[in-house]
C-alpha cells in the first residue's frame, strides 16, 4: 500500500505480523532510508492502532496514512537529517482556567491575560507554514474555551490537531462539535487508576469519573482517545492497572510521560524518575505492544537519545496561556512572545540555542541544564 508519494520518494507500506513495514522508494530514497529504518526498528514487533486496509494509523502521536499530513511528517524527519529541521509539534495553552488544583501541575498560575482567538489561529498558521504535523491544545483545561472547536477547524489536512484534557466539561454534544471540526485525537489525563488517589493528585474529589466520562464521549463520537498518565515513582507501579483501565475503557492509547520537576514539581528534584524506571518503561512499552490491547507510547523511552530524541527545543514549540513561547511545556524558558514576535523568528533564536544542538533525553532531568538555568527554574 503507497502510504506517501512525492515527485522524489514515495512510501510504500505492507503489514508483518501486528506490525507495519515501510519501505522508500525512488531518488530520495537513499537519504530518507535512515529516517524509515528508525521508525521500521521502532514498529518492528509494536501493533499499530489499526493496520488498514486503506489507512494505517500508528499512533494518536503520529498522522494517518496516507494523508498530507503524513507526507510532512516524513519530510520533516528526513529534513532533520540536513539540518533543516521544523518544529514538528506545536503546542498551545488556549486557557489557564482549570478546575483541578494538580499537585504536579507545571502551569499553576490560574489568572492574568488570556490569548485571544485570532492570536491563537495566527499562530497555528504560522507553524503549519513552518511544516507543523501536530497540533495541541493544552491548557489548563481545554475544554473551558468556548470557542475550541473554531480553533480546531483552522487547522487544516497538513496536520492533525489533538487536545489535552482532564475529561471536565467533555460532554458527548461538545466532542462531536470538536469531531466535526477536525479534532484527531483527545489526551485524557488520568494519574492514578485509583480513583480515590487520582482525585487526590487532581485535589478535587470526581476528577476520576470526569476523566471516565470524558473519555466514554469522545469514543463515541468517534475520535482516537489516549490515556495520558504523567509517571512518577509514585504511581509507576501502577502501569499494570492503568493498562487495564484503558482496556476496559475502549482506548486507543496509553501514553507515559514522566513528571518533571518544574512549577508546582519543582522542589521535588529527588522524586522523579530515574534510568531505572525508564528502562522499566521501556520494558512496558514493548511488552503491551506485541499482545493484545491498546498501543502503548511511554515517551521517556521514545525520547531518548538512542531513539528519537527530546523534542524540546529541536522539534517542538509550546505557546503558554500568556503567549511565552517556549522549547517544551515543562521547561520554562522564553524565547519571546507570540504577541510581538513571529514564531518563525521565535524558531531560529530557539533552534540555535548552544543546548538544542544534539539529541540527547529529558535535559530537565539533566543537573548541568539545571544548573547553568537555575535563575529560571
Amino acid at each position: 500500500m503507497q502510504i506517501a508519494k512525492k515527485p522524489l520518494l514515495r512510501i510504500e507500506a505492507s503489514a508483518e505480523g501486528k506490525g507495519v513495514r515501510l519501505r522508500p522508494e525512488g531518488p530520495l530514497a537513499p537519504l530518507a532510508g535512515p529516517v524509515i529504518d528508525r521508525i521500521n526498528n521502532l514498529f518492528a514487533d509494536e501493533k499499530p492502532i489499526s493496520p488498514g486496509p486503506d489507512r494505517f494509523i500508528f499512533s494518536t502521536w503520529i498522522p494517518p496514512a496516507p494523508s498530507p499530513a503524513f507526507d510532512r511528517m516524513l519530510s520533516a524527519q528526513v529534513g532533520a537529517l540536513t539540518r533543516r529541521r521544523v518544529p514538528d509539534q506545536f503546542s498551545i495553552a488556549v486557557t489557564r482556567a482549570c478546575p483541578n488544583n494538580c499537585i504536579h501541575c507545571s502551569a499553576p498560575v490560574r489568572h492574568g491575560e488570556i490569548l485571544d482567538s485570532e492570536t491563537i489561529r495566527r499562530a497555528i498558521g504560522e507553524a503549519l507554514n513552518m511544516g507543523s504535523y501536530l497540533i495541541t491544545f493544552d491548557g489548563g483545561e481545554t475544554m473551558l474555551r468556548e470557542d475550541l472547536p473554531e480553533l480546531v477547524s483552522s487547522v487544516d489536512e497538513s496536520a492533525i490537531a489533538t487536545a489535552f484534557s482532564s475529561g471536565y466539561r467533555l460532554t458527548p454534544d461538545l466532542a462531536r462539535k470538536l469531531r466535526q471540526a477536525g479534532l484527531y485525537a483527545v489526551r485524557i489525563s488520568i494519574d492514578s487508576p485509583v480513583e480515590a488517589e487520582h482525585d487526590r493528585v487532581r485535589g478535587r474529589k470526581g476528577a476520576f469519573q470526569d476523566a471516565l466520562s470524558g473519555a466514554r464521549a469522545a469514543l463515541d463520537a468517534g475520535l482516537l482517545v489516549d490515556l495520558f498518565m504523567v509517571t512518577s515513582p509514585h504511581n509507576i507501579d501502577q502501569l499494570e492497572d492503568a493498562f487495564s483501565l484503558a482496556c476496559d475503557l475502549g482506548a486507543h492509547e496509553l501514553s507515559l510521560y514522566e513528571i518533571v520537576a518544574v512549577g508546582r514539581w519543582a522542589s521535588h528534584e529527588d522524586e522523579v524518575l530515574d534510568a531505572e524506571d525508564v528502562q522499566r518503561l521501556e520494558r512496558f512499552h514493548k511488552e503491551k505492544n506485541r499482545g493484545e490491547g491498546p498501543r502503548v507510547t511511554a515517551l521517556p523511552y521514545l525520547l531518548g537519545p538512542e531513539m528519537f530524541g527530546c523534542f524540546a527545543g529541536r522539534r517542538w514549540i509550546h505557546v503558554d496561556a500568556a503567549g511565552e513561547a517556549l522549547p517544551c511545556a515543562y521547561m520554562p524558558i522564553s524565547f519571546g512572545n507570540i504577541k510581538t514576535k513571529s514564531l518563525r523568528d521565535i524558531w531560529r533564536d530557539m533552534s540555535r540555542y548552544k543546548w538544542f544542538t544534539g539529541r540527547c533525553s529529558c535535559q530537565m532531568r539533566d543537573p548541568k541544564f539545571r544548573e547553568a538555568h537555575r535563575h529560571i527554574l
